[in-house]
């Protein structure tokens, strides 16, 4: 006899659909039959600098010590992120990345029938997570592809307990200003949590731009997360952290699981936190790529949305499927958007100049057929 056993999971879960990540280079390769070294992978914001030589070092030493479980409360890491970001080490939880903080706030906070907010076209994850707890994400249209946070502050009612915002947001890669972000943390209610993901911040260089960190000590509600996948390239090894105040840190780390940040990742992320020459590489790196993808764009005569971030989305009306399939068999992966309420839009991270430059060439092939 054969059981549903969907019937049997909790209500949130079965309603979910999984999270779908860009497509891997090898499932390309079987799908299409291609040369897996023929393949670029522009889809899932990684960064095209790989591991630094200190990383690898890192890693290897740690080879030696296999068979042991990792430093549960990640005392090294913890030490030098504090001294690094001027907070105390009870301040910082760590996740196996950042998106293990997002889980955790909503599993500390949200009972079934509680409210999230969140933007349009913001990480899919959050509501994801929130429905999983049995919770409800209010979606607030966005605004210029960006977060409406005038909007998300008035969302805010008796049965909210989170509110997510993006700076920079993905997908969009649009930005909150400061003065955007000190309005709107002014009217939230001191009770109702803010999550502040800063997961692409380091690429971001504007003027207006805000520092979660500088928030902190005014708003004990404020919990910001920072990733090592981007900017440090350590994608691989799934390793970020959240900062908020010493109480909220305390809830996190109960739900936190034992051991949820391994070895290698604890090592790799040591070293980088050293390494500004690195940072500075990267972002160099991805300037240059953005111009260049910027100036293709507008060659092309295809509409993109101005980003901050290691990636960009640009527009190709009606046909955005076609192109993103079309791409897949010329060995180019970008990401669809379309289960962002953006059908008409593609997001391609940023490469090196010589990916850049293939993705544009099969998109101009594209185009004209």
């Amino acid at each position: 006899m054969t059981i549903d056993f969907s019937k049997y999971a909790v209500a949130g879960v079965q309603q979910l659909s999984p999270y779908q990540p860009g497509k891997p280079i090898d499932e390309l390769a079987r799908e299409f039959n291609l040369n897996p070294a023929d393949i670029i992978k522009l889809a899932s914001n990684e960064n095209p600098l790989g591991p630094s030589e200190k990383v690898k070092a890192a890693i290897a030493n740690e080879l030696k010590d296999l068979s042991r479980y990792p430093d549960g409360n990640g005392f090294e890491l913890k030490s030098i992120l504090g001294e690094k970001l001027k907070v105390s080490t009870k301040q910082i939880t760590l996740g196996n990345g950042s998106s293990d903080i997002l889980e955790f706030i909503v599993k500390t906070f949200v009972n079934p029938g509680d409210e999230v907010v969140v933007s349009q076209h913001a990480f899919a994850i959050y509501s994801l997570v929130t429905q999983m707890q049995g919770g409800k994400a209010v979606v607030v249209p966005a605004k210029n592809w960006g977060h409406d946070l005038d909007a998300m502050a008035d969302a805010i009612s008796d049965k909210t307990k989170i509110v997510f915002v993006t700076n920079p947001n993905n997908p969009t890669g649009t930005y909150s200003s400061k003065s955007q972000l000190d309005s709107f943390l002014a009217k939230v209610p001191e009770h109702v949590v803010v999550l502040l993901d800063e997961a692409y911040f380091e690429y971001v260089d504007k003027p207006d731009y805000p520092n979660g960190l500088d928030y902190l000590a005014q708003y004990p509600n404020l919990v910001i997360t920072r990733t090592f996948s981007k900017a440090y390239g350590l994608a691989a090894l799934r390793v970020g952290y959240g900062v908020s105040s010493e109480q909220m840190a305390d809830l996190l780390n109960r739900v936190r699981p034992p051991f949820n940040v391994d070895s290698f990742a604890l090592a790799a992320a040591v070293v980088s936190v050293k390494d500004d020459n690195y940072v500075r590489q990267s972002k160099a790196l991805n300037d240059q790529g953005m111009s260049q993808l910027e100036a293709g764009f507008d060659q092309l005569n295809v509409n993109w949305i101005p980003s901050v971030g290691n990636f960009i989305c640009f527009e190709i009306p009606g046909r955005a499927m076609d192109i993103f399939n079309g791409l897949l068999a010329k060995g180019v992966i970008v990401r669809p958007v379309a289960n962002y309420e953006m059908p008409d839009h593609l997001r391609v991270s940023i490469g090196t100049q010589e990916e850049n430059q293939r993705f544009l060439l099969e998109l101009k092939g594209l185009l004209v057929e």
